[in-house]
C-alpha cells in the first residue's frame, strides 16, 4: 500500500512538473511571437488583415495573458 502511495505522489510531482514546463513554453512563444508581431510593418500587416492600432495592442500583451 505504502508502495502505491509513494508512486501516486511522484506521479503527481511529475505531472505537476510537466505542467510548469508546457506552461513556460507557452509563455516563451507568446513572448516570441509578440515581439515578432511588433516589428511588422504596415505592408506585412495589411497581409495578415490587422491595423498598428491592433498590432501594438496585442504586442503590448504580457506573456502571461491569452
Amino acid at each position: 500500500m505504502s508502495e502505491f502511495l509513494l508512486s501516486t505522489g511522484r506521479t503527481r510531482r511529475l505531472a505537476s512538473f510537466g505542467h510548469a514546463l508546457a506552461t513556460l513554453a507557452l509563455w516563451h512563444e507568446r513572448s516570441r511571437q509578440r515581439r515578432q508581431l511588433g516589428q511588422l510593418d504596415s505592408h506585412l500587416l495589411a497581409d495578415i488583415g490587422i491595423d498598428r492600432r491592433t498590432r501594438d495592442r496585442e504586442a503590448a500583451k504580457p506573456f502571461w495573458q491569452a
